[in-house]
């Protein structure tokens, strides 16, 4: 489901090259995780199933997709970063070099331990 406010957030607070990985983020998750709302989270858009299931936070050279429960994943694809007890996330710098096939893996993911 999309928000206006993550349409308004996209629009006003990202450059042009992060709107694109973000848009492309939300097509990934409209389709791996379609029950899912977005929503300003922390003051940055988020994915929310029964808890927050993934956020993305910016910088100047990247966006963040952060899974919540990612420390829980099977990472076979070796793309996962951070140390905490919990959170997990790629570091994700263009649209065009996007891993989807590990997006959509780590989404389904998200998804399944979300609902247990």
């Amino acid at each position: 489901m999309s928000s206006a406010e993550v349409d308004e957030f996209v629009r006003t607070k990202l450059p042009p090259q992060h709107q694109s990985i973000v848009r492309v983020l939300r097509e990934l998750m409209a389709e791996g995780a379609p029950d899912a709302s977005e929503v300003i989270s922390r003051g940055s858009p988020a994915w929310k199933g029964r808890a927050i299931l993934a956020i993305i936070s910016h910088s100047k050279t990247h966006i963040t997709f952060a899974f919540a429960r990612g420390a829980e994943f099977d990472d076979d694809h070796g793309l996962l970063e951070g140390v905490g007890k919990t959170t997990r996330h790629v570091k994700l710098k263009s649209a065009q070099a996007l891993d989807r096939h590990a997006l959509r893996e780590y989404i389904r993911q998200a998804v399944v331990l979300d609902q247990e």
